[in-house]
């Protein structure tokens, strides 16, 4: 009796751990133009007919939504009997996600882009990236060294690494930057990593003075749990790993109730607005705010540097949707023109985002939450700038703005990391011309904030 007990423990155990196929998965971009077809939309996720790949759904905002294969027809029928456009962009997920682990022969084939063992011509796993951690020390003796700012719901150390030119110097210009807080944007960690190399070895004068007169704390992974988890068991998986949370789910995987949304977690107005009180919910914040130990591992972190210097910097890397959003994202335009420098924290970002644009014609929006994407609490971007005061913290959503989504192929790595770090040298421009380097701060009119509003726009 207990060799079948354990037998089926075993079976049990294999089942929760099997890796999720997406053969024959298709993706549909679909446009409510009603609240009732927003309300119908929400009904369809809820019975298990598709997901959603949306945070939220409002009217007249393009959704994506995710269906297996079994439901395809019902699916269609569904939305036609309710006269709602649906536009197929992805077939064969899989096919997709299979793509992105094999090296890209455009990408391989071009100069500069590898350094040591990494390469930016495919997405690594936490394996790659840490060994690649650990080789940067060893080559960079003196400048760059490992950090761990904790460690995750399964134990996982959170790496990364701090690049410091001058460590003797008196004072200090700080800049951090996380990557793959869900786990499934696999392109913030290419990017992050990136302008680590970017940092190492550009010979750009702009890039090395950044690099050169500024500490930075660089972490790829944040969620190394979650994103693990995308490479063993499940490619969609958005949250961390927590299990305390488990309860059936209905007509979804009971596996959703495991997790937390980590950015909506951190402590930050929480759950108060653009959050699920849901375990089931991709965006469930959880039961107390910064309850997760890698929300707790960064808040910590960040406590940790910001009176070792003047904190500048603060960057969040998410995808999708080519947005930088500025803060804070729990209330409206007519809230955030109180805040502290909006008026020079939106100049330096759209300044950057026309800079941006500039090489591929690539559209970054610039502006709030509310304005741009949709309004949330509990952010990782929002928390840092209201508890440290830092100058500059912004979430930068990267490619795409839907077509691949979530599954941007490794083709599209180094163009997005190219675009991504004109950006950042156009906004420390910004940023030293207004005086933060040394401490002043400069006003930027109403008219001069126009101005800028105009160069994201064109």
């Amino acid at each position: 009796m207990k060799i079948l007990l354990l037998f089926l423990f075993v079976g049990f155990l294999e089942v929760l751990t099997q890796k999720q196929t997406f053969e024959g998965y298709k993706v549909y971009k679909i446009n409510p133009k009603t609240e009732n077809d927003v309300e119908f939309i929400k009904k369809l996720q809820n019975n298990g007919i598709g997901e959603l790949w949306e945070d939220q759904v409002h009217v007249n905002y393009e959704a994506r939504v995710m269906v297996p294969p079994e439901n395809v027809q019902l699916f269609l029928e569904n939305i036609k009997e309710e006269k709602i456009d649906a536009q197929e962009l992805i077939s064969d997920m899989q096919r997709i996600i299979d793509n992105q682990l094999l090296p890209d022969v455009i990408s391989r084939n071009s100069a500069n882009t590898s350094l040591l063992s990494m390469t930016w011509d495919r997405y690594h796993n936490l394996d790659d990236i840490n060994k690649w951690l650990d080789e940067l020390v060893i080559n960079y003796p003196g400048i760059v060294r490992n950090v761990t700012m904790g460690t995750s719901f399964e134990n996982r150390e959170i790496r990364g690494i701090v690049i410091n030119y001058k460590p003797d110097r008196e004072e200090k210009l700080i800049g951090m930057l996380e990557g793959t807080l869900h786990a499934r944007e696999w392109i913030s960690t290419a990017v992050v990593n990136w302008i680590i190399k970017e940092l190492l070895t550009s010979t750009d004068p702009v890039i090395r003075s950044m690099a050169e007169n500024i500490e930075w704390h660089i972490f790829p992974v944040v969620n190394p749990d979650g994103y693990v988890y995308t490479f063993t068991t499940n490619r969609m998986w958005r949250k961390n790993r927590n299990t305390r949370n488990f309860t059936s789910c209905g007509a979804v995987s009971d596996d959703m109730s495991n997790g937390i949304d980590l950015n909506r977690n951190f402590d930050f107005a929480w759950r108060t607005v653009g959050f699920s009180s849901d375990p089931c919910s991709n965006t469930f914040a959880g039961s107390a705010a910064a309850s997760e130990p890698e929300t707790q591992a960064i808040e910590n972190y960040v406590r940790s540097i910001k009176d070792q210097g003047k904190f500048i910097y603060y960057y969040s890397f998410h995808s999708y949707t080519q947005v930088i959003i500025v803060p804070y994202s729990n209330g409206t335009s007519a809230d955030v023109l109180q805040a502290d420098n909006y008026a020079d924290m939106f100049e330096i970002a759209a300044r950057g985002a026309a800079k941006a644009k500039e090489r591929y014609g690539t559209v970054y929006r610039v502006g709030i939450a509310a304005d741009v994407l949709y309004v949330m609490s509990g952010s990782s971007f929002d928390w840092v700038k209201q508890e440290t005061g830092v100058s500059v913290s912004y979430l930068i959503e990267l490619r795409d703005t839907g077509d691949f989504g979530f599954l941007l192929p490794a083709s599209q790595i180094i163009p997005n990391s190219l675009e991504i770090v004109d950006s950042l040298i156009e906004m420390d421009k910004v940023t030293r011309r207004l005086g933060y380097y040394s401490g002043a701060s400069s006003f930027v009119s109403s008219l001069s904030l126009i101005i800028v509003c105009v160069l994201v726009y064109v």
